[in-house]
């Protein structure tokens, strides 16, 4: 509750540091915000030409021009949240290190800017999404709705790791290094440009052992065949989330006044 109190009582130092960070990100640049866009679209489109032609059949169920792509979307613009959330997380604590220093507030508005930052991009860009879905006719109906509370699942688990990871970092450097590297092989064992029944049945049950392969399965169903999740296949995420949650906030508690000198 103390920590919660206390975010309330910054809000408007939160609120401003993200409108300062969003408008600072596009600061002399010709086109703006739109690189926010061409940058996953870009991925998407390279992943599309490579792979459509061999998923396109691969997809069970599905006969649509726009299968593939929107399967693409759901599971790219998802684990960019992710990404974003982990990745800008493990070096939140060192990056503002001198605002750490100079000024007193709580530390704890530091993830939240990185998260309220990283749900404002998504939001925008799954928003012009939403719109393509509307436009091509391929909207999933009332499945739509479990889109926010799946959402809040991955920010859940994607905040507390980037907790754990904040705080590690700053005592090991290493962290944000290897956490890098292990980014790069998640991405590619989730089955985010693949349909998991292309692999071995071996492979298939080693999946169960990724929190984020059920979740990113979860919101294709959603986007591609408007089905609502099987939510216990989500238990076992959802209690990543928690215990990742609360041990990030543990650690956070008892090491925040050793941070400032570290840094």
């Amino acid at each position: 509750m103390r920590l919660i109190k206390e975010l309330w009582a910054y809000r408007g130092f939160i609120t401003s540091s993200v409108k300062r960070e969003f408008q600072s990100k596009y600061a002399n640049s010709l086109f703006g915000f739109a690189w926010n866009v061409v940058n996953p679209l870009a991925t998407i489109l390279v992943y599309t030409v490579i792979f459509a032609q061999v998923m396109r059949a691969r997809l069970a169920g599905v006969d649509n021009t726009f299968s593939y792509s929107i399967f693409l979307c759901a599971g790219v613009l998802a684990w960019g949240l992710f990404a974003e959330i982990t990745g800008r997380s493990q070096a939140m604590f060192i990056e503002n290190a001198n605002l750490l220093k100079k000024l007193r507030f709580p530390r704890i508005c530091l993830p939240a800017v990185v998260v309220a930052n990283a749900v404002l991009n998504f939001t925008i860009i799954f928003s012009l999404f939403t719109v393509f879905l509307l436009m091509s006719g391929n909207f999933p109906g009332l499945a739509y709705l479990a889109m926010f509370p799946l959402l809040v699942l991955l920010v859940a688990f994607s905040t507390g790791l980037g907790m754990v990871l904040g705080v590690l970092n700053v005592f090991f450097r290493d962290v944000g290094q290897a956490f890098g590297i292990i980014v790069t092989f998640w991405f590619w064992l989730t089955p985010i440009v693949y349909a998991p029944t292309i692999l071995p049945p071996w492979v298939q049950k080693l999946m169960a052992f990724n929190p984020l392969a059920a979740f990113i399965a979860a919101v294709q169903g959603v986007l591609v065949r408007g089905a609502w999740p099987a939510w216990g296949n989500l238990s076992y995420m959802a209690g990543c989330a928690f215990l990742l949650c609360f041990f990030g906030l543990r650690l956070f508690r008892r090491h925040s006044a050793e941070m400032v000198d570290e840094l």
